[in-house]
């Protein structure tokens, strides 16, 4: 009998040994206010940093804000597309380039790898595209 004590010992763990939980019911001992409020900025940087060596592809301050302000979502699908339309740019010189896909149009800075601004397709319709050296539909 003392031998299946031991068996069951090892299948199923004293959980009486576990160290006691803290009281995380107190409020008052919880800092509301961060220490560096640019923490989640600074992490999102810091995270985003390697993907954009590693896709080689940048968005612009601006181009972010316009894809916010006109309600773009930036998928897989549209950022392959971008990928792709890169390479092709790349590969035929272009520099500033315009990459229209199916959801928006893109002002590219190609060497840099940048996207330096977005429209929708809805707004693409009487807008002047000026200063650029190629176009791409993707």
């Amino acid at each position: 009998m003392a031998n299946n004590g031991q068996i069951n010992n090892m299948l199923i763990p004293n959980v009486s040994k576990l160290p006691k939980h803290k009281n995380v019911g107190n409020k008052s001992n919880v800092n509301t206010t961060p220490a560096n409020p640019n923490e989640f900025r600074d992490l999102l940087k810091e995270h985003s940093a390697p993907l954009e060596k590693e896709t080689g592809i940048h968005l612009s301050t601006h181009a972010a804000r316009r894809l916010k302000e006109r309600n773009l979502e930036m998928d897989s699908a549209e950022f392959f597309k971008l990928k792709d339309a890169f390479q092709k740019l790349k590969d035929k010189g272009g520099q500033d380039s315009l990459v229209i896909t199916d959801k928006a149009a893109y002002i590219v800075d190609v060497p840099n790898q940048k996207v330096v601004t977005a429209i929708d397709k809805n707004n693409i319709v009487d807008n002047v595209f000026t200063k650029i050296d190629s176009t791409v539909l993707v």
